[in-house]
């Protein structure tokens, strides 16, 4: 396997990333999720026209090996991670880490001080490796289903650079 790497989306890249998306969901979630909420929850991806929009309206970076799609992230403005997706065949090996530094250091150049996620409770424990702290349990509505999450928040490092005074 070669090195991963870094892109941005691309339209063409819609049916590879609701593929990444639907098999996260039912090969990983399954200890924090009933199987109907892993149905109603990747079923957000079924409408590939309104998936790609989603994407397309945020800043979505797609991590490949070998030039294919492994992975995706998107930030949603300048300090929300909406979206962080993982094949299954390519967890633990540093493709979610690779994507959160990324989305990170783009959130902090367009001047956000904190970063915000939504973390399912099976990207949890990656958020409070971050540095993100839960601040509120939430519960989201998808079809009939009720599927909980936490809003997490972690402080960006501030900018250095040229204009940075010490």
């Amino acid at each position: 396997m070669s090195a991963p790497a870094l892109r941005p989306f691309l339209p063409a890249d819609t049916s590879a990333l609701a593929a990444i998306f639907v098999a996260s969901i039912t090969d990983l979630t399954g200890e924090d999720y009933g199987e109907a909420q892993q149905v109603a929850w990747a079923g957000m991806a079924e409408d590939e026209e309104r998936f790609a929009a989603r994407l397309a309206g945020q800043l979505t970076l797609i991590a490949t090996v070998d030039g294919e799609p492994v992975g995706f992230a998107s930030l949603k403005g300048a300090d929300h991670v909406d979206l962080l997706y993982v094949h299954p065949g390519f967890v633990r090996q540093g493709i979610a880490t690779m994507l959160c530094d990324a989305l990170e250091k783009l959130a902090g150049a367009r001047g956000a001080k904190m970063l915000s996620v939504d973390a399912s409770d099976t990207a949890h424990d990656l958020f409070v490796k971050r540095g993100y702290v839960p601040k509120q349990r939430n519960s989201v509505t998808v079809g009939e289903e009720w599927l909980a999450n936490t809003t997490m928040q972690k402080t960006l490092a501030a900018a250095s650079g040229p204009d940075t005074q010490s």
